[in-house]
């Protein structure tokens, strides 16, 4: 199966798929189109098991700029009820099938990383920024609450609920440094035309990994968010059993044994 996206790039390499939100010219803002296609483009990775990792990226010097003012947020304002709650549902589920995509998801944050963006780069599993981002959940700052694409459950469990609650609620940029110490970010990189390369390279050291098992632990660290201890014990006991039952368990062990570097093949 070969993606042909038709509102952003997409690559293929070493077993990474690379998305780049391509509209450099107006800091790479999506569209109702392109939340669309990123929704569905997640949905079907569930399925294509030759990518293994996932790289997102903005076009140019800006990650993204959030929903288009004119080609969003101006037809927003003149609809009616069931079409406003039709497309932040549809803004929700693009966040849904991001996490439920059994691939690790890297986002790649250079310049503005804004409103809609700041939610996607949220929802990734890993994030990389360049001492030149920023970022800012905006929603208050357009007259909107902070509770958007899942800013309210997940945020304050990546950086805290008195610096989340700050965020959503000022609507103010978080600078690189700071998102750093916070713990947004897991990598600062000093220069932009570093950061995908960077990016890519850790994405396909994931992607030669027990891609099973990483499937494995994102879903856990999803799942295990609002259950006791006692049921996190057990299922994560039932995780690691289906992981022992894997071939990459015995070729992990069969290497060690052989004092050689496990190849993992993703079953």
């Amino acid at each position: 199966m070969t993606f042909k996206a038709k509102h952003f790039l997409w690559q293929e390499q070493d077993r990474v798929g690379i998305i780049t939100l391509n509209r450099p010219e107006r800091k790479n803002p999506l569209t109702f189109e392109s939340y669309a296609e990123l929704r569905d483009t997640f949905h079907a990775l569930k399925r294509k098991a030759d990518i293994r990792a996932i790289v997102i990226h903005g076009a140019g010097d800006n990650f993204c700029s959030g929903g288009d003012v004119h080609e969003i947020i101006g037809p927003l304002v003149a609809m009616e009820m069931p079409e406003l709650l039709q497309f932040t549902r549809m803004t929700g589920e693009l966040i849904a099938a991001m996490r439920e995509a059994p691939q690790p998801i890297l986002s790649a944050i250079d310049g503005v990383c804004a409103g809609a963006g700041a939610a996607i780069a949220m929802a990734s599993d890993f994030r990389f920024g360049t001492s030149r981002s920023k970022v800012a959940f905006l929603f208050s700052k357009v007259g909107l609450a902070g509770c958007d694409m899942g800013a309210c459950a997940m945020l304050p469990r990546l950086i805290g609920q008195g610096r989340a609650a700050e965020l959503l609620f000022t609507g103010r940029e978080m600078e690189a440094q700071e998102a750093l110490d916070w713990g947004f970010y897991q990598k600062l990189i000093s220069a932009n035309d570093e950061l995908l390369k960077v990016a890519v390279e850790f994405a396909s050291n994931l992607a030669q990994g027990p891609t099973f098992a990483h499937s494995m632990t994102k879903k856990m660290l999803d799942q295990l968010w609002g259950v006791s201890i006692n049921q996190a014990l057990e299922a994560e006991a039932q995780a690691q059993a289906i992981c022992m039952a894997t071939e990459d368990f015995k070729r992990a062990y069969q290497a060690f044994a052989a004092k050689q570097k496990p190849v993992f093949q993703g079953n």
